[in-house]
């Protein structure tokens, strides 16, 4: 019997996987702070952990690399963050995960 075809890892996917999960909160950097979207609750980079995250390399076009932060709050308060990866990527992102506690 043959083995069914593995499905790339999309952005989307990984995106409806994790909000399964309970990181439904939508959260955004806005200076130097972390907003949550939804909720309006804004944190500091010592008040969140990323347990996970994951990158997407574009498959015909390298503009379409992007990196996907599950996040946690102090509050218990769980989401994503979502931003491009590389040139493209947003240095205000950039600069707040510096800060943040990230699993290995």
């Amino acid at each position: 019997m043959e083995d069914p075809p593995i499905e790339p890892r999309t952005l989307a996917g990984v995106l409806d996987d994790l909000t399964r999960r309970g990181f439904a909160e939508h959260f955004r950097v806005v200076d130097g702070w972390l907003r949550a979207l939804d909720t309006g609750g804004m944190f500091r980079a010592n008040q969140v952990f990323v347990p996970e995250y994951h990158r997407f390399e574009g498959v015909s076009d390298p503009d379409d690399m992007s990196i996907l932060w599950a996040i946690e709050t102090r509050t218990g308060l769980r989401g994503t963050l979502v931003d491009a990866f590389g040139v493209y990527a947003d240095p205000l992102v950039a600069a707040f995960v510096h800060d943040v506690a990230v699993a290995r």
